[in-house]
């Protein structure tokens, strides 16, 4: 692991959803890889209790996970795992249920590990579960931007509202970036994100931010069966400009957004050290 600093504290983005079956994690791999090969540096946190297979996407196996550190048999360096050049993964494996019934030496033991990562990387990524049990609500509610994908199903738009509505109430979250997958096409996705976010600020006083789709072509779905990225394998194809496009998006969008920024203040929320 490179001591190099960079310059500001690591931006943390939260991709989340309401059910499963999204394309949650193909979008965080594909994600990852884009804001890679621009010269950023990512770190992914794989939160997504019994379904954790980012690594599965770049062809190799995490060599460890959060658990490792909170019982003190590893460091953090150690339960990092390289995926790609500028992308690494620690998993949370079954850590996450964890992280909040902490006692106050674990917690800072455990801050005293994640301290190091800071300045380390440009962004941390964390792939929650589905849902909102605790486990995905503390960790939504930590990051700078929490993204919650939808897709034209009714259940992903109705567990999708719930997913938003117990983190405004509950966490007094009030902006959330939405991405549209599985549409035909941006205009559907447009439509989609419109009719989603009227029936949201219908009952909520929040803020949403589209930040794209993603149609649902058989290339995604082949890419993903066979392990490939859309980013690294198929620079010519639809999907790879919609992804791009994202990923230029969340750039912006976290490069004007200062607060709940670092790593280790996204940690401290989530173990509830602040």
């Amino acid at each position: 692991m490179s001591a190099s600093r960079i310059h500001g504290c690591t931006k943390t983005v939260s991709i989340t959803s309401g059910k499963g079956g999204v394309g949650k994690t193909t979008l965080v791999a594909n994600m990852a890889y884009s804001l890679a090969v621009r010269g950023k540096r990512v770190l992914i946190f794989d939160g997504d209790l019994g379904m954790a297979n980012v690594d599965i996407m770049f062809g190799t196996k995490a060599v460890g996970n959060i658990l490792d550190v909170l019982h003190g048999q590893r460091e953090i360096s150690e339960v990092i795992t390289p995926l790609a050049p500028n992308i690494s993964l620690i998993s949370g494996g079954s850590g996450v249920v964890e992280l909040n019934r902490l006692n106050a030496f674990e917690r800072r033991a455990l801050m005293g590990a994640v301290a190091e990562l800071e300045y380390q990387y440009d962004y941390l990524l964390i792939d929650t579960a589905p849902g909102i049990s605790d486990n995905v609500l503390y960790l939504n509610a930590a990051a700078q931007v929490s993204t919650v994908i939808i897709t034209p199903d009714p259940s992903s738009l109705a567990d999708s509202y719930a997913l938003i509505k117990v983190l405004n109430k509950e966490y007094k979250e009030t902006k959330f970036s939405i991405i549209c997958n599985q549409v035909r096409d941006e205009v559907e996705g447009i439509s989609l994100f419109n009719r989603f976010s009227e029936v949201v600020n219908r009952f909520l006083y929040i803020g949403l931010d589209y930040w794209g789709s993603i149609p649902a072509d058989q290339l995604i779905k082949k890419s993903t069966q066979n392990q490939r990225l859309i980013m690294k394998h198929e620079p010519q194809s639809d999907s790879f400009r919609h992804l791009l496009s994202i990923s230029q998006r969340l750039e912006k969008a976290l490069a004007s957004t200062d607060n709940k920024a670092g790593i280790q203040f996204f940690w401290e929320q989530v173990v509830g050290v602040a």
